[in-house]
């Protein structure tokens, strides 16, 4: 027997769920935010976090969009964003996966994804993971030229109390080849703390969007975590994004009209 359909989770007043920020971008590169929102339906009472919690990281990638938009502005390049939180679905992670829903980050409890019937999974999934993954796939058939695919993302300065020293992370997965790119133009461009997949690896299962689109298209490719210290308010994010920006003009060797505006 199968089990009874959810009820829609997106009013729709609360849509789209995922959304293309300069959409007319002309650089040869995709940028997608797949942890821009801390946004939850209203149907999902907030999935019964507490106060303190409601716009932690586990939430959101705290200063990745703000980021994400403005290397999206220096490159022109277009970026694909979801419109709402991780904790609802988690776009970097298949339906199959039980982190797409995760019950618990870190130390702190997500009570409105404990017990998820197979319906509640697939409302999800259809409502959030499959927009997404549209979105991201059909911006990519719009280029004229092979694009390159970066995501951007941001984690916390500690994890279970243990400090973290890496400010920029640089990760891949079956092709390293953008990856060493820009850690090489990462460690000659900034002063930035840049290691190759820290603090997450591939084996960590975050490389799912790279491995969805850009691994079976065969092209270019790169993850990017930032500590989110350094991005939490406009200036950070302002300051780190121009830098990254720049880095991706070289190491992709985008035109020089588009490498100087990212200075």
């Amino acid at each position: 027997m199968k089990s009874p359909a959810a009820a829609s989770i997106l009013a729709p007043e609360e849509g789209p769920a995922a959304a293309v920020y300069r959409a007319d971008g002309r650089a040869p590169a995709l940028l997608v935010c797949e942890h821009a929102s801390s946004f939850i339906p209203a149907s999902l009472s907030d999935l019964g976090l507490t106060a303190a919690d409601r716009l932690s990281h586990a939430v959101w990638d705290i200063g990745a969009i703000d980021m994400a938009m403005h290397i999206a502005d220096l490159l022109d390049a277009p970026l694909v964003h979801s419109r709402v939180s991780r904790l609802v679905y988690d776009c970097n992670r298949p339906p199959s996966a039980a982190s797409a829903f995760p019950e618990k980050s870190e130390t702190i409890e997500v009570p409105g994804n404990r017990n998820l019937s197979d319906a509640d999974r697939a409302t999800r999934t259809r409502e959030i993971y499959d927009p997404f993954r549209q979105l991201v796939a059909s911006t990519l058939d719009g280029f004229t030229a092979r694009p390159a695919l970066i995501t951007i993302h941001t984690f916390t300065p500690t994890w279970f109390g243990a400090p973290r020293a890496t400010e920029l992370g640089v990760l891949h997965d079956a092709d390293d080849q953008l990856a060493e790119s820009v850690l090489a133009a990462a460690l000659s461009q900034t002063t930035l703390h840049a290691e190759m997949n820290q603090p997450y690896a591939a084996v960590d299962g975050v490389t799912h969007t790279l491995r969805e689109h850009a691994i079976p298209r065969g092209i270019e490719n790169v993850m990017i975590e930032v500590r989110n210290d350094l991005v939490s308010d406009q200036a950070g994010a302002d300051r780190i994004g121009a830098m990254l920006a720049s880095v991706f003009a070289e190491a992709l060797n985008l035109p020089t009209t588009t490498r100087q505006g990212a200075t």
